[in-house]
């Protein structure tokens, strides 16, 4: 089976892993998908690189001593650019040793391109399936120093990984409804889905489906035994149309429209309506199993 990342995500979704090509260890989804993140790689890099003084997304921490004593610094920054060039560099030297040609010089552009040069040779390592993650792992680190935005936090439940102590959020952008929501552990970062792969997570919950939330702020919240007439045992977690939307990557008229025709239970609480998580559960599964 393949044991790249996209594979890998598949599988904490609850589906199965794809074959790997013959001869290799990753199937031919997630090896054009690393060939793909590699070129694109040098331009996050470079992009963090204009983020370093903390200018570009607000993120300010205080530093002293150096050429510049207080000079605001953007350290999310730094280390995604240090995380680049290291994990870049140790797969070079892998190559180079292993396959007996020269290595590249140490900068990202060359260090890329010589990987990529070489993908062939890597997707039929060992560790393919390891690289294979670290990449994406890279990239999404690269684009959360890139592009922050406003986000709003949904909490979802404890991890679904065997063993794991972490928590799982939903992060959403309200200002980009294109991006599609992120739902991680807070323990372990390669636990990790995007917003589509929310009902096939949602199933692994099994008994721990009774969710929490943080508080109206984040868009969902948790409401009382005598508001929602639900026993006091079981928390309630309560979805605006908006946070469906980007959880399931449908258009809000979609939500409106099912909420109407599926009579989901709603609660109101300051001008804003939120739906009842069981109730949205119950009607996009049914909507995704359908043919």
């Amino acid at each position: 089976m393949c044991t790249g990342a996209e594979c890998r995500r598949r599988e904490s979704a609850g589906q199965a892993r794809r074959l790997a090509v013959t001869g290799t260890r990753l199937c031919l989804t997630c090896r054009e998908r690393l060939v793909q993140v590699l070129g694109r790689l040098p331009a996050l890099y470079e992009e963090c690189a204009r983020r370093i003084d903390g200018s570009s997304n607000g993120v300010r921490e205080k530093t002293s001593g150096g050429a510049l004593p207080g000079m605001p610094l953007n350290t999310a920054a730094l280390e995604v650019r240090s995380s680049i060039l290291a994990v870049l560099s140790s797969w070079a030297a892998v190559v180079a040793e292993q396959r007996r040609v020269p290595g590249p010089r140490r900068t990202v552009p060359l260090l890329t391109a010589f990987l990529r040069r070489h993908a062939d040779w890597l997707v039929t390592h060992e560790a393919a399936g390891e690289l294979s993650q670290e990449v994406a792992r890279l990239a999404r680190g690269a684009w959360r120093v890139i592009d922050p935005g406003p986000q709003r936090r949904v909490t979802i439940g404890d991890c679904v990984e065997h063993g794991c102590p972490g928590g799982l959020t939903a992060v959403v952008r309200p200002d980009r409804p294109a991006v599609p929501a992120e739902i991680s552990c807070d323990a372990s970062p390669e636990h990790h889905w995007l917003g589509h792969q929310w009902l096939q997570l949602s199933r692994r919950l099994g008994a721990r489906a009774a969710l929490t939330a943080p508080g109206e702020d984040t868009g969902g919240i948790r409401a009382d035994r005598h508001e929602t007439g639900e026993p006091e045992a079981q928390p309630v977690t309560w979805f605006t149309a908006a946070d469906v939307a980007r959880l399931w990557s449908i258009p809000s008229g979609t939500v409106y429209r099912h909420a109407s025709q599926q009579k989901w239970r709603r609660h109101s609480k300051q001008g804003r309506t939120y739906y009842h998580h069981a109730d949205v559960l119950r009607t996009l599964s049914a909507l995704r199993r359908s043919p």
